[in-house]
């Protein structure tokens, strides 16, 4: 008798220690035939992308292997590492990419990149590509685990390899965690600003389910405590990291009649995109509005105004995370939590409002007097 936990993961037979997932229950839990996970696998052109998505999501759950030749590389390995990253077109990981193609090169170790965009498809796609034992172990960018949601609790992992969550934490995963600490970073730049000067001060938010914006935008609130601002929830203008929503969030601060004097934006592209946008309206930066951003990418010391911000050890962050990714592979111990230290970078875009800077000194002049 076929028997499958709530997981949808066959049960363990006591006989054995693991009885090996079929293709049937990949297509009993997909709701679909098994000529289909066939074709799914060999020709996913054919199959609609609504039922290859939930192929995808089975193959993922039960940790089925296509086939004998796939499964006997379990045993094997790969050298190879998948890095999983949200979105491969993002600057941000430039660097982090360079730090850990550099430490696993040391170690004789390949790299693939799995850019998921955002689409549960390739998600369950390169959680198949796992499950047929072609890496072994993952780094992973994109806040959770396979087959889990950023807001879901409870994740387990199912992959069967060693696992490092790198900048996004897990917090429900019993994985090495390579970090920052954001709500700390955070709240130093709103200190910094309020420091300044500044009494009314914008926050530009990341996307709401991630945790990076939810540590972020704690800190924010903990630097205007700490300051003895208010919060004030009309100052918060939603965003989701990229340009486009820097600039979205300057034309909502340019068209307002009564303005803040600083804006923290929780990314340096949106901060770009944001002065960009105040300088089109005619509006100075820092003059008019201070500006700061996080993350320190390769631009922010290049635009104009060069752009104060949070500087993350992004080349050391993916070290780190490649490091311990080694450990255990090697089988060496690797600590669970890692917090490297961040620096605030001061630069053009952030001076003390208008209203505090003091006005220029007279001068005296003399004028010539004619003989008479």
């Amino acid at each position: 008798m076929d028997e499958s936990g709530p997981s949808g993961r066959p049960e363990q037979d006591d006989a054995s220690s693991h009885r090996a997932v079929r293709i049937q229950d990949v297509a009993k839990l997909a709701d679909v035939s098994t000529a289909t996970v066939s074709r799914a696998l060999a020709t996913p052109e054919r199959v609609s992308p609504e039922a290859r998505a939930r192929v995808f999501e089975a193959i993922a759950k039960t940790g089925y292997v296509p086939n004998p030749a796939a499964r006997s590389l379990r045993s094997q390995k790969t050298h190879m590492v998948l890095v999983v990253l949200p979105d491969l077109s993002n600057t941000f990981f430039s660097k982090i990419l360079r730090g850990i193609e550099e430490r696993l090169f040391e170690a004789g170790y390949g790299m693939i990149i799995s850019d998921l965009d955002g689409t549960p498809e390739k998600e369950a796609h390169f959680a198949a590509f796992i499950a047929a034992g072609r890496v072994d172990g993952a780094i992973l960018l994109n806040g959770h685990l396979f087959g889990q949601t950023r807001m879901g609790g409870g994740a387990t992992d199912r992959t069967g390899i060693p696992l490092v969550a790198l900048c996004e934490a897990i917090p429900s995963a019993d994985i090495p965690q390579i970090e920052i600490d954001n709500r700390g970073a955070a709240s130093r730049m709103t200190q910094h600003l309020a420091s300044l000067g500044h009494r009314s001060i914008a926050y530009v938010s990341g996307p709401e389910s991630n945790i990076l914006e939810r540590e972020r935008f704690l800190g924010y609130q903990d630097g205007l405590k700490a300051a003895g601002l208010p919060f004030d929830p009309g100052l918060v203008l939603p965003g989701d990291y990229t340009i486009e929503a820097g600039v979205a969030a300057g034309q909502n601060l340019a068209a307002r009649s009564t303005r803040p004097s600083a804006v923290f934006c929780t990314s340096d592209e949106m901060a770009i995109g944001l002065i960009r946008t105040l300088l089109s309206a005619g509006l100075r930066v820092p003059g008019d509005i201070s500006v700061a951003g996080f993350d320190d990418i390769e631009f922010a010391a290049v635009a104009e105004p060069a752009l104060t911000t949070i500087h993350q050890p992004r080349r050391e962050l993916g070290q780190a995370a490649a490091s311990v990714l080694i450990d255990l592979l090697q089988g060496r111990p690797s600590p669970k939590r890692i917090r490297l230290d961040t620096d605030l970078v001061l630069r053009d875009s952030v001076a003390p409002p208008q209203n505090m800077l003091k006005a220029p000194a007279k001068t005296t002049r003399t004028r010539a007097m004619k003989p008479t």
